[in-house]
């Protein structure tokens, strides 16, 4: 019988393995929480594939109790779903949760590029650019890891410019819940047939156009999220 996702949390972060731990230092959990986080961001956890507390420890060279807590923590940000201990997984993708993700992805994103765009500065600027020519090149080799990187940072460098860091925050959410999808679906299809909404959204920005700038990260949402859902994930 499946435990419910509450209980199981509750027992993967007691602790109670094969071995007695001592408390986790709450410094470590949290660097480790961060690392997760960054690797879900741009997908280099998969979904379909368990993840093991205690193999995770060994790789981050840490005990298993802070990576339960950070597995905890990601659990009640719905990044995973802990069916008990051993039981770890990336949540299943059903229509009802990609329409929810592709809702509140089209309510915050393009209003954080609003919001944005007074703060964008040159080197702000200057550097969305060069991670946008890194994608391109990162897409001609095949680096799928690697565009994946690039777009969560072209996306984070414009939302975090703007001072509401709750708004840039709740984003963060919904990509810890998709970004393992998109590198699911960027492996199998890529992205070359898609218009480059990069550069649709840079040419706003320079002429200074509110209305282009969102509509552009409205239609890069759409065109990505399209992705999975045409790929029936």
């Amino acid at each position: 019988m499946v435990k419910r996702a509450g209980s199981a949390a509750a027992e993967l972060a007691d602790g109670s393995e094969d071995e007695v731990e001592g408390e986790a230092e709450p410094s470590r959990a949290a660097q480790i929480y961060e690392e997760l986080r960054n690797r879900l961001l741009v997908g280099r956890i998969m979904p379909g594939v368990g993840i093991s507390t205690r193999v995770l420890a060994q790789e981050l060279g840490v005990s298993p109790m802070p990576v339960r807590e950070a597995l905890t923590r990601l659990a009640a940000e719905n990044a995973f779903e802990i069916r008990s201990k051993r039981r770890i997984t990336i949540p299943e993708m059903t229509a009802e949760r990609f329409d929810d993700l592709l809702h509140c992805r089209l309510l915050l994103e393009p209003d954080a590029a609003e919001r944005s765009l007074p703060f964008l500065t040159r080197s702000i600027r200057a550097e969305m650019k060069r991670i946008d020519n890194a994608m391109g090149v990162a897409l001609k080799n095949g680096d799928v890891a690697g565009y994946m990187e690039g777009n969560f940072a072209f996306h984070f460098a414009m939302y975090r410019a703007q001072p509401h860091r709750t708004l840039a925050h709740l984003i963060e959410t919904l990509w810890l819940q998709f970004g393992p999808y998109m590198r699911v679906v960027y492996g199998r299809f890529g992205t070359t047939n898609l218009v480059d909404q990069h550069q649709v959204a840079l040419a706003a920005i320079e002429a200074g156009d509110a209305p282009a700038l969102r509509a552009a990260i409205a239609s890069d949402i759409a065109d990505g999220m399209g992705l999975i859902g045409r790929s029936g994930l």
